[in-house]
């Protein structure tokens, strides 16, 4: 991999991974233009380069998430009183729960989701669909009516479980999270503000396990460098993308991306039939 294809797919991942579009369909598309071989390496490459984005989102929610850790762990003492306990405590705790749907899918069904990066224009046009059917069922259904002050563990639970969709290929995170919360009722900006903050967990653990693997292939020490630049890359561009969303959001429904999902998940199934 070239510099310039680190730099071309780290833009790309920077601004897909937050906005509900999916950024591992754009990333596999990208490769596949830009004839990058569907291979270990850059399975790790994708998954890698979204430490970029988390690290975009950790300095973009710093305040949020300090102030969240620290009144959880102040509070670890008064755990068993957890409805008196303040608003930052119980946020913790419900991203906690919220995350560990995904790192255990993550975890158990990895020799499944590599299987999937052999064909991926078939499987980004497959999850592009879901996600276009997925957000317009949100908007459409979605009463709105609550935030954050809100949540309860079923929530969390209910909204982790949409983010198991996020491990397979194509799946959009922001967009199963977005739209998990907003099918419980969540308004639009705290739907997407939950979502955010709960991947911060799983990204992080799936970015530093295949850190570990790209110095077990072949010549990985060489890889270094491209990935670097990507994760820079898309570091920059996640927190623009961060920045646009959540003001989009405030007066914008999701039909625009369930509409741009749709038609690109037609042009890849239609470039998937004709190679």
């Amino acid at each position: 991999m070239t510099l310039i294809q680190a730099i071309i797919l780290g833009i790309v991942e920077g601004l897909t991974e937050f906005i509900p579009v999916s950024s591992t369909a754009h990333l596999l598309i990208t490769q596949t233009i830009l004839n990058i071989p569907a291979n270990e390496a850059s399975f790790i490459f994708n998954i890698v380069v979204q430490m970029g984005a988390i690290i975009a989102l950790i300095v973009y929610f710093w305040r949020d998430l300090v102030e969240i850790v620290k009144t959880t762990l102040a509070n670890l003492p008064n755990v068993g009183k957890f409805n008196s306990m303040p608003m930052e405590a119980k946020t913790g705790w419900y991203l906690v729960l919220a995350s560990v749907p995904a790192l255990a899918a993550g975890y158990l069904l990895k020799p499944v989701v590599e299987g999937f990066f052999q064909q991926p224009l078939l499987h980004s046009s497959v999850r592009l669909m879901a996600a276009a059917i997925l957000l317009t069922g949100a908007e459409f259904f979605g009463k709105q009516k609550r935030d954050l002050t809100s949540i309860t563990w079923l929530d969390s639970l209910l909204i982790g479980l949409f983010q198991v969709l996020a491990v397979f290929p194509g799946a959009s995170r922001s967009g199963s999270t977005i739209s998990g919360a907003m099918y419980l009722g969540f308004d639009r900006k705290s739907a997407a503000r939950f979502a955010m903050l709960m991947s911060v967990p799983v990204m992080l653990a799936a970015g530093l396990v295949e850190m570990l693997d790209l110095f077990s292939i072949q010549n990985g020490g060489s890889f270094l460098l491209p990935v670097f630049v990507g994760t820079l890359v898309a570091g920059i561009t996640g927190w623009l993308a961060i920045k646009w969303l959540l003001n989009y959001l405030q007066n914008h429904s999701l039909y625009l991306f369930s509409a741009y999902c749709f038609v690109a998940s037609v042009a890849c199934f239609y470039f998937f039939s004709m190679a």
